[in-house]
């Protein structure tokens, strides 16, 4: 096999493998709304998605070195390199596989429509297409090894631990040299290594001829990691953690009752203000993502929950607190406090582009931004941010994107509390 090219690959996503992108568990049964939904996503990116497939193969491995070579160009991974030294790997695969613009232009108008449901599992749909590519492009590598008495190691893709999301751009030119066809689909790679479109991955399987040396070596049998079922070449079962969201309306109280359950003069806040999102998508938020805490000095205390996804690295999905402290009413609920932190128990961060070139830095930057601090919080109707709804928080436009849909689900809340107030003393 010195070269694969697949215009119209099995899209088949398990429904267990979707699950639990969604952060949902295993043994969880979709139904009413969250089942509506998974099912209209598949049948959506069925009908409209243009997934391709390529690989190239090339025997020119050099671990001799510190590092792997291919193709006499170093690449800054020692676990990949030990893992080919210690397998005897001889040749390899270099995979580009994509599930296709539609999907990323389809979940941005989605977007910018004020449906974040429909967004949300299309996103993740994307992402489950970019894993089963991968994962069926292994069994195809495997069918073919097993035939000619080889085996394939599990990919790896730049990004994941010990190995360097800047090598990305080697990868990939690696592929443009070696390939003696036209790629299936246009592939851009920006200076952060993301790919557009993002539901693509860049992935290096190993191959050798010295089977022996991968039984013997558990970490380097590929089924552990790859959920194919039926394949007829597994050698030990598939593992895979599935962790299921924090759901925390259990820890919320109602976000409509009046403030300390007293009624108030006059209305602090704009009433009926032009959000960013729409005011059914700030209802939802603010029910299921938004805690509030009024102190006994009337100051408030709030935690908002964002949810999202990579923009690279398959969509891992990620979750960051915001937590925002309010002075009183009577003072123009000022701005006296602002935190962003990722969730307790998420690390969906940790495969950020910016985050693994830089993980200090990257955590600096989240911390140490504070918008519209000190100033009342009506401000944030004024407050001129660029649109950008991507998952990842590497540049400050996605972040203070982010930091205003905090702000906008908080400002809606308050304002319909002082709105339920104002009737009570009408």
């Amino acid at each position: 096999m010195n070269e694969l090219i697949d215009t119209k690959p099995d899209i088949n996503v398990k429904e267990t493998e979707y699950k639990r992108l969604l952060g949902y568990p295993s043994d969880f049964e979709l139904e009413g709304r969250s089942r509506e939904l998974a099912d209209w996503a598949r049948q959506w990116y069925s009908k409209n998605g243009k997934p391709w497939i390529y690989a190239v193969q090339t025997d020119k491995i050099g671990t001799s070195n510190e590092n792997l070579t291919i193709c006499n160009v170093e690449l800054t991974s020692k676990i990949l390199r030990n893992q080919f030294a210690e397998a005897g790997t001889h040749s390899a695969m270099l995979a580009l596989v994509s599930a296709g613009k539609e999907c990323e232009e389809k979940a941005h108008q989605l977007w910018l429509e004020g449906k974040p449901d429909e967004y949300f599992f299309l996103e993740v749909y994307g992402s489950a297409v970019v894993e089963h590519l991968v994962t069926t492009t292994g069994f195809r590598f495997c069918d073919w090894a097993e035939k000619n008495d080889m085996t394939v190691l599990p990919h790896y893709s730049p990004g994941y631990p010990g190995w360097k999301v800047e090598d990305q751009e080697k990868i990939l030119q690696l592929i443009l040299q070696n390939k003696t066809r036209d790629l299936p689909g246009k592939i851009h790679l920006f200076e952060t290594g993301m790919l557009k479109p993002k539901k693509s991955m860049l992935a290096l399987f190993g191959i050798t001829k010295q089977v022996n040396k991968v039984r013997n070596l558990r970490e380097l049998i590929p089924c552990e990691s790859c959920s194919l079922s039926s394949c007829q070449y597994r050698r030990i079962p598939y593992k895979n953690p599935r962790r299921q969201i924090e759901d925390i309306r259990r820890l919320q109280f109602s976000n409509n009752e009046p403030l300390n359950g007293k009624a108030v003069g006059k209305s602090v806040l704009t009433q009926d203000a032009k959000y960013s999102v729409s005011q059914k998508t700030l209802q939802k938020w603010s029910g299921e993502r938004l805690q509030l805490n009024i102190l006994n000095d009337s100051s408030i205390e709030a935690k908002f929950r964002y949810e999202g996804i990579t923009c690279s690295n398959m969509g891992r999905k990620l979750e960051f607190d915001y937590n925002i402290k309010l002075g009183s009413q009577t003072g123009g609920y000022k701005i006296t406090g602002l935190y962003c932190n990722p969730s307790k128990g998420d690390d969906g961060y940790k495969y950020m582009c910016e985050y693994i070139k830089d993980p200090e830095t990257f955590l600096n930057n989240i911390e140490n931004e504070k918008p519209l601090f000190g100033r009342p919080f009506n401000d944030v109707l004024n407050w001129e941010r660029q649109f950008s709804p991507e998952g990842c928080y590497c540049n400050s436009e996605s972040r203070n994107h982010k930091w205003g849909l905090a702000f906008e689900v908080l400002h809606y809340t308050l304002a319909q509390r002082e709105n339920k107030s104002l009737k009570k003393t009408a």
